[in-house]
């Protein structure tokens, strides 16, 4: 009974707080198709930021009242706010996102993640993130694209797109290279070689450094491991977490890998393809040491 009233009170408190900053940001948003001027608008996608900034601060802030201080944090006094990165993270739960945006919050840019596109329906959220032009991706199946050939390719030119708005002043994009949630059965479907982790796929980050990489700082390579388990976002907001171990690893990006066009460049995929992997088995190796209680 505690934990429906804790978790009751905080949607309750997280729905007001995102009406406050929310319904303002969408409203200020259709100023830029309005404005002709370039400088103007990016005036204005500042201002959209800090709208956002101040939700998620909040939301953090909720998080900390209702749940105390559960959020440790490895290797977060190596980034800063006025750079450019990449966050690569393992995406186990919905939980992910406020743990990372209460993570990076004002330590670097505004994050800007990649969505499913079913997930601009959210009420009042799928607005947000239209108006804060977060990438929405349409995953096509393997049976779809071979009876509409045409399809193969979109969801990656649309990430191409969404970069292009990425220019004006420093952001964080984050890409969960695994396409979706880690679960056992997802695991063993795949035969993933990773302990902890599904296989990544190499075609958001290609996009992301072939449209930005000589903006791109470096990437954050990020490594989320819930203890006792890994929770629900009912469970989250009831307290049911004892530990969450956040490690950042700050990876540079090599220059072969900067600016090439991930669709055409059958080396560049092959090459991105094997690097990413790379990373992942450090990740991987990440976890195991986090989930045997080894300081990273």
């Amino acid at each position: 009974m505690i934990c429906f009233l804790k978790a009751t009170l905080a949607l309750l408190l997280l729905t007001v707080n995102t009406l406050f900053w929310g319904i303002p940001l969408v409203l200020v948003s259709f100023l830029k198709f309005l404005v002709p001027s370039a400088a103007v608008r990016r005036v204005i996608g500042r201002v959209l930021v800090w709208f956002a900034e101040n939700w998620v601060a909040v939301n953090a802030w909720l998080f900390r009242v209702l749940n105390g201080e559960k959020i440790e944090v490895r290797g977060l006094e190596k980034v800063r706010p006025d750079q450019w990165y990449l966050v690569i993270s393992n995406h186990q739960s919905w939980v992910d996102i406020p743990v990372l945006q209460t993570v990076f919050h004002k330590q670097i840019p505004f994050l800007k993640f990649f969505l499913k596109q079913q997930l601009i329906w959210v009420p009042v959220l799928g607005a947000v993130w239209w108006a804060l032009d977060f990438p929405f991706m349409r995953r096509y199946s393997r049976d779809y694209l071979q009876k509409h050939p045409e399809k193969k390719g979109k969801d990656l030119e649309i990430t191409r797109k969404a970069c292009e708005k990425f220019k004006d002043f420093p952001i964080s994009i984050i890409n969960f290279v695994e396409g979706t949630r880690f679960t056992p059965e997802k695991h063993k479907q795949q035969q993933s070689p990773y302990q902890h982790l599904l296989k990544p796929k190499a075609g958001g980050v290609g996009f992301v450094l072939g449209s930005l990489g000589d903006r791109i700082d470096a990437i954050l390579l990020v490594a989320i491991d819930y203890r006792p388990a890994v929770p629900t976002f009912m469970e989250f907001l009831c307290g049911k977490v004892d530990r969450i171990i956040v490690t950042i690893r700050v990876i540079p990006v090599p220059e072969e890998l900067k600016n090439r066009n991930y669709i055409t460049d059958a080396d560049y995929r092959q090459a991105l393809q094997q690097w990413i992997n790379g990373l992942w088995e450090q990740q991987d190796n990440t976890l195991s040491r986090s989930s045997a209680g080894v300081q990273t």
